[in-house]
């Protein structure tokens, strides 16, 4: 059972980590937010959340840069890039006790079965973030379309813990749903995830508006969707027709949305490509789905989007593009 004021930790508080954790904190929640980058300019000038309907400013903000600071919770959100995951067990384990409930609202697959070499299965929750975010500046979030969120069990059907952290959700003012199949809501993420976060990136760096403004793009973008429809239901979990229509017509009204993927790409960021393209081609090849465009397009952001280079001392370096 979640307390009334539950104590929340924050991993990776970007545009998604940071959104969700301000909406929390707005609605009483104890939150704590593990900090990188932003670290000074948070602590120094809070958060600022603009939404369509409103804007608002979360200050002060119980800000760390260690865990260890933080120390056990009663829910640990995690919202980091999936290729931080080399790093979960050290950002994530001195926040989880015996009762710590652990959501990842990360993009794409793999991430739950991370989480769970080092947190028992049965602590861990995922989610879906059917969302337009961009974290603009450091502390400084723009929602473009508040959306929903979807969560369920990384193990076995909802439990009543489910339904709590839904209406915790729910208190801080976000559409949230509980899924009775996790699995199948990663799929159905996926079906805009891959063709809008890779498209973009393919076209050179471009927005969304420019895919679906497009022709071809658009038909390639209904290609790729197909494939993962595909992939879904040869896993047991049918997406139908009019739900990959219904992505391209959202997506048509989010105007000149930029992906997180694309805003990684043109920044010189390492790209989540395992993860949104890499595991979900491996998993539909995996039951003999035929899936060439999505393999065309994985292999070929693998070759515009390569890993950081290493420094001297092994440490990562962005890339530097003209």
């Amino acid at each position: 059972m979640l307390a009334d004021k539950p104590r929340v930790a924050i991993v990776g508080a970007g545009a998604i980590g940071g959104y969700y954790g301000c909406l929390l904190a707005r609605a009483g929640c104890d939150v704590h937010f593990l900090l990188r980058g932003d670290y000074d300019a948070v602590m120094q000038r809070g958060f600022t959340v603009r939404r369509p309907d409103e804007s608002f400013t979360l200050y002060p903000v119980q800000g760390y840069q260690n865990p260890q600071d933080i120390g056990p919770c009663d829910l640990v959100i995690v919202a980091l890039k999936s290729t931080a995951n080399r790093h979960l067990h050290k950002l994530v384990a001195p926040l989880v006790g015996g009762h710590t409930l652990v959501l990842t609202l990360q993009n794409g697959m793999g991430n739950a079965e991370a989480l769970a070499e080092f947190v028992p299965a049965v602590q861990i929750l995922g989610g879906l973030c059917f969302v337009c975010l961009n974290r603009v500046e450091p502390g400084v979030i723009e929602c473009y379309m508040p959306g929903r969120i979807f969560i369920g069990e990384f193990m076995g059907s909802y439990r009543q813990r489910t339904i709590e952290v839904v209406e915790l959700f729910e208190r801080a003012g976000v559409q949230a749903y509980f899924s009775r199949s996790l699995d199948e809501s990663l799929w159905r993420k996926l079906v805009w995830n891959i063709p809008f976060n890779g498209l973009t990136i393919a076209a050179g760096g471009v927005a969304t508006d420019r895919i679906v403004q497009s022709e071809h793009f658009t038909q390639l973008a209904r290609l790729l969707m197909r494939e993962v429809q595909a992939a879904a239901r040869a896993h047991g979990h049918y997406i139908p027709d009019d739900f990959l229509e219904s992505q391209i017509e959202e997506t048509r009204a989010m105007d000149a949305y930029k992906p997180s993927s694309m805003l990684d790409y043109v920044a010189g960021r390492e790209v989540e490509v395992e993860s949104i393209f890499g595991e979900p081609l491996r998993r539909g090849m995996s039951k003999s789905v035929v899936m060439p465009r999505l393999e065309t397009l994985y292999y070929l952001l693998k070759g515009l989007c390569p890993p950081p280079a290493k420094d001297g001392h092994g440490k990562s370096k962005h890339r530097k593009k003209a």
